[in-house]
């Protein structure tokens, strides 16, 4: 599937800014699956230059909301102009420089259909606790980076990254009424259902 003007200009100021971001399949991925929910309601956690917040954005009903937060202010704001040259309104993208533990447990319980993660991998465990607050029944969390270059999986691997990755998949896991899968798309995708 080919990419949309919009995201491409994302992934062109990504790679201009050295940030990391996910993956064309991945991006793809996330469109459909915010388009199989129907998405309203979705958080994003690390708006980066807009990438992931296009591909949700693609696939969420006409008037959904996306809520994306980032500590980089910087790179929020290239998004905000990537997002507005889409024409995309800025009432649907509700864009909060700040620290994702301290936005996230302000936002309703169950009111959101997606949450994705890709902010701070040594926070991803406090992402897994918020997102099952902030799901609805049948909504999904969404991990990128589930695979972090092949390392989670590495039993001799001691990279901070990794390890902490590792838990939040294992927390993922022991959540109460969630299915999940790893899905091998870029830098790993965990998409998980909540029951």
């Amino acid at each position: 599937m080919e990419e949309s003007s919009a995201a491409l200009a994302a992934r062109d100021k990504a790679a201009e800014l050295g940030v990391d971001c996910l993956s064309p399949a991945g991006a793809a991925l996330l469109t459909l699956l915010a388009a199989t929910l129907q998405a309203r309601n979705a958080v994003e956690v690390g708006t980066g230059t807009g990438v992931a917040a296009v591909a949700l954005l693609t696939g969420m009903v006409p008037d959904g909301v996306l809520t994306s937060i980032d500590v980089e202010n910087e790179l929020q704001l290239h998004a905000r102009g990537i997002l507005t040259a889409a024409g995309i309104p800025s009432r649907r993208a509700r864009l909060i420089a700040g620290s994702a533990l301290t936005v996230l447990p302000k936002l309703t319980d169950g009111a959101y259909d997606l949450v994705f993660v890709d902010g701070d991998p040594l926070e991803y465990v406090e992402y897994v606790a918020q997102a099952s607050r902030l799901l609805r029944t049948g909504g999904l969390l969404v991990l990128h980076h589930a695979l972090w270059q092949g390392k989670v999986a590495d039993p001799h691997n001691e990279e901070d990254e990794p390890l902490i990755i590792s838990e939040a998949l294992d927390a993922v896991r022991d959540l109460e009424g969630f299915t999940a899968a790893l899905v091998p798309v870029g830098d790993g995708l965990l998409i998980a259902v909540k029951g």
